[in-house]
């Protein structure tokens, strides 16, 4: 009886970190061109080249490779004011883009990862904005 080969991870299968890298930054490039989104990254990213090695990091432990990210990644999305339209904009640019530079197995499925990440995050804003004091100044 033999044993079967181990399954490669999605990081291995859509190229590691280079393959990743240049996902990211095709995808990214697209990002800050977006009316609903980029003005956002605008205001809050100023150095690109850390930010997107940062969410390789990211990225690369979401898909089975190096988990090199530590940086309390939904936390930082509570301030920003997204609303479903930001969302649906940045899932959408995402599909996009993995469709045309992944294999439609590999594509698939790391749109699949983005939109569990995405709903979590969305639940956990929800969260954030239900148990924060409401402001005085608010209607």
């Amino acid at each position: 009886m033999s044993i079967p080969p181990p399954v490669s991870s999605l990081f291995d299968r859509i190229g590691g970190r280079t393959s990743l890298l240049e996902l990211l930054r095709y995808f990214y490039a697209d990002v800050r061109q977006q009316t609903e989104i980029g003005p956002i990254f605008t205001a809050h990213i100023s150095d690109w080249p850390a930010h997107l090695e940062k969410i390789a990091d990211f990225w690369s432990g979401v898909t089975g490779g190096p988990a090199r990210y530590g940086g309390g990644m939904p936390m930082k999305h509570f301030p920003l004011g997204l609303e479903e339209r930001h969302f649906a904009a940045w899932l959408g640019l995402w599909a996009r883009h993995c469709r045309a530079r992944l294999a439609p197995a590999e594509a698939a499925e790391m749109i699949t990862v983005a939109e569990t990440i995405g709903q979590r995050l969305r639940q956990m804003i929800a969260l954030d904005a239900a148990h924060r004091p409401a402001r005085p100044d608010a209607p």
